[in-house]
């Protein structure tokens, strides 16, 4: 008998499928940077590695860079993250949990994701258009809200063959800009990892289907926006978020008490960015590169490159990462730093602490 939450997964790959097949009739414009809050990745680990990590994960945060690497998972892996971004500015939060099914080869995960800036005063009422002046008492007239992006990921894996693994995700965003408008989007992601003895060869493709987002806007909210500003409420649209292919391979060697794994990914994107030192057309290629040496299964030490970028005066940056791990028991501990170094500096760095569990 297939489990309820079998069931339950495929039902919503099958609802997904039927809202893209129904959206596709309606007007999308292409979203450029539509998904980028999900670009921040999953785990303390990775970034250390400089985000190689579409064929060399294997735990719980394989539901982002891979979902067939849930296939390796073999007890309940829970893990949470926070992070901090642009000088603290932003805050990112990620939590996640591995379900290995009984009797098969089969896992299942739940993900979720939210990426914040909160405390953003609210100064539309703040401004008197009759005095051309800021109002009397103006701090009565301000208040606060939050802008936050939040993703809800379902995921299935499984071990086809001693060699091969696959794995999709079930999709689901929200952005919310304060009481001003908000959003809902969709999408499928699957991946696979191919091993060949310590090599293994690691394909994902994320949002397969195209991600279908719609906004709307509460006019409400805006008030006397028009009257004040002289332009208009901006209007809700519909939106498309291309797919984006993570190709990677990872080695393991072992020499003596160490176990050395390296890593290199490209990710390739059909945005027309032009924003990464290799493109060709409209397609950008971004490269990682990682590794990580691991002392007794005990002491993990990391060191990375990521974000290969270019300047409008064709000077190439590349930001360096490190990282640390530590593993006690049933308790894994990592640590990333990124971000030191390069055009990406005076934006601040990036310090991200990933606790994950096993049971």
């Amino acid at each position: 008998m297939i489990p309820f939450y079998v069931k339950l997964f495929f039902s919503l790959i099958s609802l997904l499928l039927f809202c893209t097949s129904n959206a596709a009739g309606q007007s999308f414009s292409n979203a450029k940077f539509g998904g980028d809050f999900l670009s921040v990745g999953a785990g303390a680990r990775a970034l250390g590695m400089g985000s190689a990590h579409a064929a060399v994960s294997n735990d719980v945060t394989s539901a982002y860079w891979n979902p067939a690497g849930l296939a390796s998972v073999e007890n309940i892996d829970i893990a949470y993250m926070h992070s901090e971004r642009f000088a603290g500015i932003v805050s990112y939060d990620y939590g996640a949990v591995a379900y290995p099914l009984r009797n098969s080869d089969a896992t299942i995960a739940l993900s979720m994701i939210r990426q914040g800036v909160d405390n953003i005063a609210n100064t539309l009422n703040a401004w008197d258009p009759e005095r051309n002046l800021p109002r009397e008492n103006v701090q009565d007239f301000i208040d606060e809200f939050s802008v936050a992006d939040m993703a809800f990921i379902l995921s299935y894996a499984t071990q086809a063959t001693e060699r091969l693994s696959w794995g999709v995700n079930a999709k689901i965003v929200t952005h919310r800009l304060g009481p001003f408008a908000d959003a809902w989007g969709y999408s499928l992601d699957a991946g696979t990892q191919f091993r060949m003895g310590q090599t293994v060869i690691g394909l994902h493709v994320m949002d397969l289907t195209s991600m279908m987002k719609f906004w709307s806007v509460n006019d409400s909210e805006f008030g006397d926006f028009e009257e004040t500003f002289g332009d208009d409420i901006p209007s809700g649209q519909n939106e498309r978020v291309l797919p984006t292919i993570k190709v990677g391979a990872g080695h393991t060697r072992t020499f003596g008490d160490f176990l050395v794994t390296a890593a290199a990914d490209v990710d390739m994107r059909f945005e027309n960015r032009q924003a990464f030192f290799i493109n060709a057309g409209r397609i950008s290629f971004e490269p990682h590169v990682g590794v990580e040496s691991t002392y007794k299964e005990r002491l993990s030490l990391r060191a990375g490159l990521t974000d290969f970028t270019t300047d409008p005066d064709s000077r190439i940056y590349i930001s360096p990462t490190l990282g640390a791990g530590f593993h006690l028991r049933a308790v894994f501990i990592d640590y990333g730093f990124a971000n030191f170094g390069g055009a990406s500096s005076v934006l601040g760095v990036t310090h991200r602490i990933s606790l994950r569990v096993t049971i």
